[in-house]
């Protein structure tokens, strides 16, 4: 028995998204097309990418495969690139964010611990030779808390303070001071 199966994974997928959220609704929507530099994804692209991002997994996992090496990946990276690439209002990526994000949790809450501890074989000659569906399955959540990063990173940049830095901010400011002696 473990004690972190789909229902936990699911409550933290849901964490990570409802704060990916907040930061698509805070940015406003003239800075959606502000990018860091060069060759790097617009604030748009960003959250439509996260909205892609469970896709891959998604396959692989209700497909049940067990070998890596035999996933179509060009042509998920296809769906993932039209999902990216088609434009949308800030009010469209925020509701797909939300519908999207719910579905993939909704199925990882569905998962049983004796599916999450499956064997996939990785790409021959990768280590670890094997990851478990859970592994797997939790690396969605941590792409998206490192693209939600560079989001926080543009709320910089175009003069948002990131909803979390003020909620830490808040509870510092209401924390009793030190006792001094």
């Amino acid at each position: 028995m473990t004690y972190y199966g789909g229902r936990e994974l699911a409550a933290s997928f849901r964490t990570v998204r409802g704060n990916t959220i907040t930061i698509a609704e805070e940015i406003p929507e003239s800075s959606y097309q502000v990018k860091a530099a060069d060759g790097c994804r617009t604030v748009a692209n960003t959250l439509a990418h996260i909205v892609a991002i469970p896709h891959i997994q998604w396959y692989i996992q209700k497909n049940r495969l067990t070998d890596i090496s035999t996933v179509n990946f060009s042509g998920l990276v296809g769906e993932m690139m039209s999902i990216e690439n088609t434009p949308r209002s800030k009010a469209e990526l925020v509701a797909l964010l939300k519908a999207e994000g719910e579905a993939f949790a909704a199925y990882l809450e569905s998962l049983p611990e004796s599916f999450l501890g499956e064997s996939v074989a990785m790409f021959p000659g990768t280590s670890p030779a094997t990851k478990s569906r859970l592994e797997m399955l939790m690396s969605v959540k941590e792409h998206e808390m490192h693209h939600r990063a560079q989001l926080m990173t543009l709320q910089r940049i175009i003069g948002v303070t990131p909803h979390l830095t003020r909620q830490m901010q808040a509870r510092a400011a209401a924390a009793p001071a030190p006792a001094t002696r």
